[in-house]
């Protein structure tokens, strides 16, 4: 793998989020009712299991950079025949679950700046797929970034 200053910077920005996100600084405060509160652990649950599951179906092609291992292969089966980012979709939807069961409005906002950087991550990651896999930009047309298309 070929490590470029992006992939760094990508992922510290993401490490940063994720530590902000583990010390909520209770900054902002909100109200739900408490059926919302119950039903979010729903997607606490969800959200764990998409993002262990898509670990798993990754197995040796797993990497926390954008840019894709020398050795990889394009995994297209399990979670990704769907989505082509589900470890990003179980972390938006844990951590959005989580964000209502302690009523954070601090982790809302960084569960959506983790998600505008998913994004930027996402794009360029995907870019490079394309480059290393002929095969990506048909696999792209049918399969939603983060969620399925319908």
């Amino acid at each position: 793998m070929n490590l470029k200053s992006k992939d760094l910077i990508l992922v510290g920005l993401q490490a940063i989020l994720f530590v902000l996100y583990i010390f909520d600084l209770q900054v902002l405060q909100l109200s739900f009712p408490t059926f919302i509160k119950d039903t979010s652990l729903v997607l606490v649950i969800l959200g764990g299991l998409i993002f262990i599951l898509a670990l798993l179906q990754l197995k040796d092609n797993l990497s926390p950079f954008p840019s894709p291992k020398s050795n990889s292969e394009l995994v297209q089966t399990g979670l990704y025949k769907f989505v082509r980012h589900p470890i990003y979709s179980g972390i938006l939807i844990a951590f959005t679950g989580f964000a209502i069961f302690t009523f954070s409005g601090f982790r809302l906002i960084i569960t959506m700046l983790l998600y505008v950087l998913f994004e930027f991550k996402s794009a360029y990651e995907e870019k490079l797929l394309m480059k290393r896999f002929g095969t990506y930009k048909a696999y792209r047309k049918k399969t939603g970034r983060f969620f399925p298309k319908f």
